[in-house]
């Protein structure tokens, strides 16, 4: 199986590279376009900031191809951020795969949210053998508010998107990355998909 981690200067790759190892398998990390269309599948990662992340995607031409891709795609954070129609950091346009807009926290609770939260309301293969209430790790300070897309909860202020999916594509707020057994549990399903 092809693994294409999309390189295109964003943070957290390595730590999603060195995850997929612990599965059992072999992911490359690339900007090129034909080889992230070749691929079986795609991993969209994302930390940083989201209008100087969606520059870098259009100066390399990946803002136009990602959304054309036919293999499962995960977004993971600012990668599934980027995946929705807009975002208030930095009044940036996403790709519009997912058809809702991420809005930022109040002043009401601290920014960023950090740490552990579970998540609730479970509704896809991606989830296959997790249970609702798992923990999974944060860290944003913006959020997808709840939608039609959504695959699961969580809260912080108030409930909302802790994944999303649209056909073949998928998004991950949280970092499976960085979420333990469950969160390995979560990549080794979308590798299955």
């Amino acid at each position: 199986m092809k693994i294409v981690i999309i390189n295109y200067g964003a943070g957290n790759i390595q730590s999603i590279k060195f995850a997929i190892q612990r599965l059992g398998y072999t992911a490359i990390l690339s900007n090129s376009i034909d080889e992230i269309q070749a691929a079986d599948k795609v991993i969209f990662p994302g930390v940083g900031e989201a209008s100087s992340a969606m520059h870098k995607l259009q100066n390399s031409g990946l803002d136009a191809v990602i959304p054309t891709l036919k293999q499962p795609v995960l977004g993971i954070c600012l990668g599934m951020q980027l995946m929705c129609n807009t975002t208030e950091e930095g009044h940036t346009k996403g790709l519009g795969i997912f058809n809702v807009d991420v809005l930022k926290f109040s002043d009401k609770v601290k920014v960023p949210q950090i740490g552990w939260n579970q998540i609730d309301k479970l509704k896809s293969e991606l989830f296959t053998g997790i249970s609702n209430e798992a923990y999974i790790y944060l860290v944003h300070s913006f959020y997808a508010p709840l939608c039609k897309e959504t695959i699961a909860t969580t809260n912080y202020e108030h409930a909302y998107s802790a994944a999303l999916q649209s056909n073949n594509f998928y998004g991950t707020q949280f970092h499976p990355e960085k979420s333990s057994l469950v969160g390995e549990a979560i990549l080794k399903n979308f590798l299955l998909l």
